[in-house]
């Protein structure tokens, strides 16, 4: 089981995952989202996208949606999602001199608490279009 270190200020240590396989959603057929949770203050970030996404989108996603308003993180907990291991992402990281950590998929003894809220997000989801389809 990896530790993770405790966090000063909000977003500064975040896990991260992509929920994926969504219902494609508004006019645009977003059907996917990375998920950011802050540690710090226990505050869930959804960033809608698509899951064909390339990493540069994602990138910019993550730049518009978190760091713009929180500034630079100096730790990102992921599991090995291909997107998230690309050259891209390695030099995003080392850009802005950030600390990547690895997770397993799927193992919610990494953050508990980010597991739950993903599965909470993708019930929730998959109940809200359900419901618009009836």
């Amino acid at each position: 089981m990896i530790k993770m270190k405790e966090p000063r200020k909000p977003l500064e240590i975040f896990p991260m995952d992509w929920v994926t396989g969504l219902p494609p959603g508004c006019d645009r057929g977003y059907n996917s989202c990375p998920f950011i949770f802050s540690r710090f203050s226990n505050t869930p970030v959804f960033l809608p996208c698509h899951k064909d996404d390339t990493a540069i989108l994602t990138a910019l996603l993550i730049w518009n949606g978190v760091v713009s308003w929180t500034g630079i993180c100096t730790n990102i907990v992921s599991d090995r999602d291909p997107n998230f291991n690309s050259k891209l992402r390695k030099n995003f990281n080392k850009l802005f001199e950030t600390e990547l950590s690895f997770s397993t998929a799927y193992h919610p003894q990494t953050d508990n608490l980010a597991e739950r809220m993903i599965q909470t997000l993708e019930d929730m989801v998959r109940r809200f279009c359900a419901y618009g389809l009836k």
